[in-house]
């Protein structure tokens, strides 16, 4: 399903797909009228790019939409208003509905063979402000930001790094940027097109007011004083986070800008007058004028939308509110209920730490037999018919059935339930001796007590660990569920503290022959199983710990061969083998897979598709279904 406009390995040049006309006429904004008349704002003729990205609606099965109207949607902490930028989804290269790579804010991508990449820019393109945006803006991010040490003391990110090196990097003219590695770099046309993507540039001419480099000792300090902050670099990474968004004067690329203010539970976003997008009929881009974001409880999340206080709302739901959602729009709600298929390679799943800092526990976290113990002492269907109504997909973590690499041997592979085997594995580890209660006993004494941690968002995880509390108890397991906050929880888990934890499976779980399976090996931190492998990774050696198990060892192996080679076929079967070891060796848990996933929708909101993947990775949950196309129809449509 996830493929590239040509396979990297050529020379290949990744443009818009979308048909468009030379040029269209282009017509005024409403919602910048006032401005332009009053003359401190040019003409939309003028705002977008000399080459926008003309949109042909027609060709992609939608309608062409009205500008107007403010969406209203909710997030349950203020943080979470950083998901305007996954939801906006302007990106250098992006994927479109149907996982294609192509060109976005830039015009396009030379690639040639697999090692240069030539980044053309838009002629005429700004930033939100009205400053041009030019190669300048990668040339700070790259010299004054990546390689500046008291801003970025492990300097440039981790996919800009082949075999220990990182590329050289030109500016030859204000459109033109050029990344060139001695090796192919596989990993970094899909890593500009992530959720959350890396941001290779800055708009230079607002941050350079911050910078040391660009400003005078005595003007710096009297920031930093201003500020409150210790030092420029402080004040400077404050102030430059294009992902939090919590900087209004930030200028921006994405289709809604944050309006400045000191709002706590509501936040507005109002259209970028200079965004690069524009239907075939010379309409800009985005259709919708504004999106308000409120900050809500928790739990009433799913109250709040059945109450029709969201337009579009998926965030926050889960498979538990559908049956209450449903009734209220039979009730005559003015919404309606959509269910997509969830992407992530599993619902649910149990994460016993590699790099648990209890030596004792680690040696028995680390035994293969464990895992597969544990993994038959839950009892799937009962998780599935209680509380997902046997809709779900029984088994442990592996790509979904939607991907080319499925193997339903994978799936199902020690992920029965058999509580005599998974006792029978359990006693073959020498772990035989119990209390009267039944509860195992380490080697040193102490009860073969299992803590689980949680982030505490999903009752549909606790209701889970309550099942398999029952059943664990049978195989002499005692489960202990520990919930904390998301932050915390990861912060526990990565410093090695968190014995075990409960999250989702992979976010990309129909990976394609194009997809890099580096997050099958312990590359990163964020895997659970894992963190300090993936610290060491990540940070070259410097903090962590190196893999020090065969399979783990195998496995980075495996990742760094797939980089190496174009050969589809090899890549299928590097694929083949880390899945084959993850099913093997249980290093996350799965539980279900494919619990449909609610997404609401107002009943006047156009442009939403009916059917889709709810998935971060890739596709950014509603990002690839460009919400700046999504618009409101009249007032009693249907």
């Amino acid at each position: 399903m996830f493929k590239l406009a040509a396979p990297l390995i050529a020379t290949l040049m990744l443009a818009t797909p979308f048909k468009a006309s030379a040029q269209v006429a282009v017509k005024e904004t409403a919602y910048w009228q006032k401005q332009v008349a009053a003359g401190t704002l040019p003409a939309a003729a003028d705002r977008i790019p000399t080459t926008p990205l003309i949109v042909d609606l027609a060709t992609k099965g939608r309608a062409f939409g009205t500008q107007g109207g403010t969406l209203k949607t909710m997030v349950t902490r203020a943080k979470d208003i950083r998901q305007m930028v996954p939801f906006g989804y302007a990106r250098l290269v992006g994927y479109d509905e149907d996982y294609i790579l192509s060109a976005d804010i830039l015009a396009s991508i030379e690639v040639h063979k697999g090692r240069k990449f030539t980044l053309h820019l838009r002629e005429n393109h700004r930033w939100s402000d009205g400053h041009p945006l030019t190669s300048t803006d990668f040339e700070y991010w790259w010299k004054h930001v990546a390689n500046n040490a008291e801003l970025a003391p492990s300097g440039p990110p981790d996919f800009l790094r082949v075999d220990g090196e990182y590329p050289q990097v030109n500016f030859p003219d204000p459109l033109t940027v050029v990344y060139e590695w001695a090796k192919p770099n596989t990993h970094f046309i899909p890593t500009l097109a992530q959720a959350r993507p890396p941001f290779i540039l800055r708009p230079a001419h607002y941050l350079k007011q911050f910078h040391a480099d660009f400003a005078t000792a005595e003007t710096m300090e009297q920031k930093i004083d201003e500020m409150r902050v210790r030092s420029w670099a402080a004040m400077h990474n404050k102030l430059d986070n294009m992902y939090k968004l919590d900087n209004p004067d930030l200028p921006t690329l994405q289709p809604w800008m944050r309006v400045e203010g000191k709002a706590t539970s509501r936040f507005m976003f109002v259209r970028n007058p200079y965004y690069h997008r524009v239907d075939s009929r010379g309409v800009q881009l985005p259709y919708l004028d504004a999106v308000e974001m409120s900050v809500v409880g928790r739990g009433l999340v799913a109250a709040k939308t059945n109450a029709g206080e969201a337009d579009l709302q998926a965030r926050g739901l889960g498979f538990r509110d559908i049956s209450i959602l449903k009734k209220g729009e039979l009730e005559g709600g003015n919404y309606r209920v959509l269910l997509w298929a969830n992407g992530a390679a599993s619902q649910i799943t149990i994460y016993p730490n590699q790099n648990y800092a209890d030596p004792a526990w680690r040696k028995v976290l680390r035994d293969v037999r464990f895992r597969r113990a544990l993994s038959m002492g839950i009892d799937r269907r009962m998780i599935n018919r209680a509380l997902y109504f046997g809709l779900g997909q029984e088994g442990g973590m592996a790509v979904l059935s939607q991907s080319p690499f499925f193997n339903a041997e994978y799936r199902n592979a020690w992920s029965q339930f058999d509580l005599q085997q998974a006792n029978a594995l359990l006693d073959e580890m020498g772990l035989t001796q119990r209390r009267a209660d039944g509860i195992r006993l380490l080697p040193d004494g102490r009860p073969l007590s299992i803590v689980v941690e949680t982030a505490g968002e999903r009752i549909e995880v606790e209701n889970t660990l309550q099942i398999i509390t029952d059943t664990w108890r049978e195989i002499g397991v005692r489960l202990i569920l520990r919930p904390f906050s998301r932050d915390t929880l990861r912060n526990r888990v990565y410093s090695g503290v968190s014995m075990a934890s409960v999250w989702y499976g992979w976010d990309n779980g129909i990976p394609t022959l194009d997809t890099s399976p580096d997050y099958l090996a312990p590359r990163a931190q964020e895997f659970f199983a894992w963190p300090l492998w993936g610290q060491y990774f990540q940070t070259d050696g410097e903090a962590g710990e190196a893999p020090d198990t065969p399979e783990a060892i195998q496995l980075l192996g495996l990742s760094r061969k797939w980089e190496k080679t174009g050969n589809r076929v090899e890549r299928r079967t590097i694929w083949d083998r880390m899945l084959r070891i993850h099913a093997d060796q249980q290093y996350g848990i799965g539980i279900l897979s494919e619990a449909p996933q609610p997404v609401v929708i107002s009943r006047r909101l156009r442009n939403v598709p009916e059917v889709a993947f709810w998935a971060w990775e890739p596709g950014a949950q509603f990002g690839i279904h460009r919400p700046d196309e999504f618009f409101f129809a009249p007032e009693g449509a249907q």
